[in-house]
């Protein structure tokens, strides 16, 4: 997975049918774990554009998207991004939102 900043996620969306974008702080246990799975779900999907950011260095992305809290994935359709998850129940959860 790539790390990213804002322009590339918005360039993934609207190029993409589906794109993501992984936001997470590198001391936040539950984002070592989210990691983990989103790993796990790329190596699954890989035609899925999919990055990730450290929102220690990309708090306008927080600010833009209304990021509340990390782990969070967005979820971009058609260019727009339509969805913010904070729960990372599962593997399988997560490959059926970006499957």
């Amino acid at each position: 997975m790539e790390s990213w900043n804002m322009e590339n996620f918005e360039a993934a969306a609207e190029r993409n049918d589906k794109a993501a974008f992984y936001l997470y702080t590198p001391l936040c246990g539950t984002c070592q774990v989210a990691s983990r799975m989103i790993d796990v779900v790329t190596e699954m999907l890989p035609d899925l554009p999919i990055g990730k950011a450290d929102l220690n260095f990309h708090g306008e992305v927080a600010m833009k998207y209304a990021v509340e809290s990390v782990p969070c994935l967005l979820i971009a359709r058609k260019g727009e991004p339509v969805e913010k998850v904070y729960a990372f129940r599962s593997v399988p959860y997560l490959y059926e939102k970006l499957g």
